[in-house]
């Protein structure tokens, strides 16, 4: 019955850290108009606990890439040159960054269930 808990335990963790990942995904989009916003990031680590397979999320990492810079010499942030620092989010990438996080946590919820029909089965036989 252990493979059982430890396959539930290992689509748990794949659910979880893809629940982060969208919540950061739905934070980058939200603050793509927010001038200075730098995009979050979520690194995967595996576990290094008794190599279980299960997944972790690292800390949260700010995308170091340039600020957009946008013309618009009537905003409060502009320079003398009429230009400000937008933020660094292409709402391109995050979308397929959702997309992707989602499937992946289809196919962790997927794993889930069939590791609970099978213990579902092996139980009902172990009751005949």
């Amino acid at each position: 019955m252990s493979d059982f808990l430890q396959s539930f335990a290992v689509s748990a963790s794949g659910m979880r850290a893809q629940a982060q990942r969208l919540r950061h995904v739905a934070e980058n989009i939200a603050n793509a108009d927010t001038p200075g916003y730098h995009r979050k990031m979520v690194p995967f680590e595996a576990s290094t606990r008794d190599a279980d397979g299960q997944v972790r999320t690292g800390p949260v990492r700010l995308d170091q890439s340039a600020l957009s810079q946008i013309y618009d010499p009537s905003h409060p942030m502009a320079d003398e040159a009429g230009y400000y620092e937008g933020s660094n989010v292409n709402t391109i990438l995050e979308v397929a960054d959702s997309r992707e996080a989602q499937r992946s946590y289809e196919a962790n919820l997927k794993m889930f269930d069939q590791t609970r029909k099978m213990s579902s089965a092996l139980l009902d036989l172990l009751r005949r």
